[in-house]
């Protein structure tokens, strides 16, 4: 997307770290995914979710919790993280996977709060995160360690 950028003000955090997660086991199930969203992502968070024009049934339901925007050939919705919609990020099963192991119906999905900010790319087979605090960090290092022949996994910070 480019529109990543690599350096978030979160005050004088010296133990924040940003890493990049790249999945290459594509028979791998969500489990992380949800597992990282569970932990990180809170009711009223600001987010943005990012869906292909074409993709008419992932606006139409990501529209219920946010307003659209187009741009370009995506449609932008932005708004808070609301009960309902976090409870659909971790239980969703995107239908459509036959061109990618989707882990989300969306495209993008980026929310920055007190925690993190995550960006969640490509039906989140890719992941960029700044996280804060180093119990956070422990934690993501823990998940993701549990699958060590699953992801590239590299820190950007």
């Amino acid at each position: 997307h480019g529109k990543l950028e690599t350096k978030k003000n979160y005050g004088d955090s010296a133990s924040m770290k940003q890493f990049g997660v790249q999945m290459i086991d594509y028979s791998i199930s969500s489990q992380w995914w949800r597992t990282i969203i569970r932990h990180f992502i809170k009711e009223g968070d600001a987010f943005e979710i990012r869906s292909w024009k074409e993709e008419a049934d992932e606006i139409m339901e990501a529209s219920l919790y946010g307003t659209a925007a187009e741009d370009g050939y995506e449609v932008s919705i932005k708004g808070r993280i609301s009960k309902t919609l976090l409870e659909k990020l971790l239980t969703d099963e995107p239908s459509d996977k036959n061109i990618y192991n989707k882990m989300t119906k969306y495209f993008t999905i980026h929310i920055k709060n007190d925690l993190c900010d995550i960006w969640s790319e490509h039906y989140g087979t890719e992941m960029v995160i700044d996280i804060v605090n180093d119990s956070d960090i422990i934690f993501f290092k823990q998940v993701m360690e549990q699958y060590p022949e699953s992801f590239s996994i590299i820190e950007l910070s």
